[in-house]
């Protein structure tokens, strides 16, 4: 695994950034004066940049073959862009520099991802064992600040950001291009039109769609119920742990059964989590294993959805995971930040996770569609 230690680092810090991100960075807008649906707006921004961004580097990288200078380039450009939100406090500034950062931010991982399934080569199966390393960042991350913040003032988020983005730029120096042939920017459209490649990709839109709720306003929602910022960061751990060991042992699993039973059960599981987390957010042992189910909802999800793509997309893989982050991560993330944010306002908190429920359990559905390709090639 020591080979494989600078893909492993990588992971470490991008998730860390993710770690103090997605937890806190919607207190710190509140703590701006924003209401909940300029925060659902805002926070939409990031996901809404990954719709363009990873497939416009993604062509980028398949037709020159650079993967890795691609990472490396965008990760700079991000801790640039995200500079000026050391002082902007207004919300088309902030809306503009969420905009610029998160364009080349969210361009960077697809394109790592990338290497890294081509370093692993017929060792595909091992590649939960790294992006482990980004579960952990995101625990070790999410685990510190939530205390961090609760004793200095959630005003410091923003240094703490920066210094990890700067770490993400430094980690993806050392490692070294797997220069691909070129892509000739043929033949994708048919992989596209395939029926089972149209269920993966809806079902990866709904599977984040639904995670719209959790990711934008898990933090104030268990405010409200009366938990301490240092125990929102523990159970925001918890739920990455979860995740972690689940990558662990992910490729035990491959071997029992095919990615698309995996990426069908996740979605399931993923449904009775958002259940559980609407109607039961103050019973503390229901709380604690709906977080134990981030290992399904995230972890098992990612980890097969990563694998079909790759077998899907073998001659445009730069293209694949960029479209697999646009549609999911991107879209996905977009329509649920911009419900939620809706939602909550308008109706309740519990009207935001029920419908988080049902876009995942329509996604399970979607899922059954989808079938392994019988060969691979496009």
């Amino acid at each position: 695994m020591s080979r494989f230690w600078p893909l492993s680092q990588f992971y470490f810090f991008y998730f860390a950034s993710l770690g103090a991100l997605v937890p806190f960075w919607s207190v710190y807008l509140k703590s701006l004066g924003f209401s909940p649906l300029q925060i659902g707006q805002l926070m939409a921004t990031l996901a809404l940049t990954k719709i363009v961004a990873p497939y416009l580097w993604g062509w980028i990288a398949d037709r020159s073959g650079y993967h890795i200078r691609i990472v490396q380039l965008t990760s700079l450009l991000a801790l640039l862009c995200f500079l000026p939100l050391l002082w902007l406090d207004r919300y088309w500034g902030v809306m503009l520099a969420m905009i610029a950062f998160s364009f080349f931010w969210n361009a960077a991982l697809p394109q790592f991802e990338v290497v890294t399934l081509a370093r692993l080569g017929d060792q595909k199966n091992r590649y939960s064992r790294i992006r482990l390393w980004g579960s952990l960042g995101f625990i070790v991350t999410v685990s510190l600040l939530g205390e961090m913040l609760q004793r200095i003032g959630i005003d410091a988020l923003p240094m703490v950001l920066l210094a990890l983005f700067l770490l993400i730029w430094l980690s993806s120096l050392p490692v070294r291009e797997h220069r691909a042939a070129a892509s000739d920017g043929g033949h994708i459209l048919k992989v596209l039109k395939r029926p089972a490649v149209i269920a993966l990709l809806l079902s990866c839109f709904l599977m984040q769609a639904s995670h719209g709720p959790y990711y934008t306003f898990y933090s104030l929602y268990m405010e409200g119920f009366g938990y301490s910022r240092g125990s929102i960061g523990l159970l925001w751990a918890l739920g990455v742990l979860s995740e972690v060991l689940l990558f662990w042992f992910m490729h035990r699993l491959f071997e029992r059964r095919a990615a698309s039973f995996w990426l069908s059960l996740a979605l399931a599981l993923a449904s009775l989590r958002w259940l559980m987390m609407a109607l039961f957010p103050d019973v503390l042992p229901l709380v604690l294993l709906a977080q134990t189910l981030h290992a399904a909802s995230f972890g098992m999800y990612h980890a097969s959805a990563i694998h079909l793509i790759d077998d899907f997309f073998p001659r445009h893989r730069g293209r694949g995971q960029a479209l697999y982050a646009a549609v999911s991560f991107g879209a996905g993330g977009a329509v649920g930040s911009l419900y939620a944010g809706s939602l909550w306002e308008s109706v309740s908190p519990m009207a935001a996770f029920l419908a988080a429920a049902l876009a995942a359990l329509a996604g399970w559905l979607v899922s059954l569609k989808v079938k392994e390709p019988a060969v691979t090639g496009s």
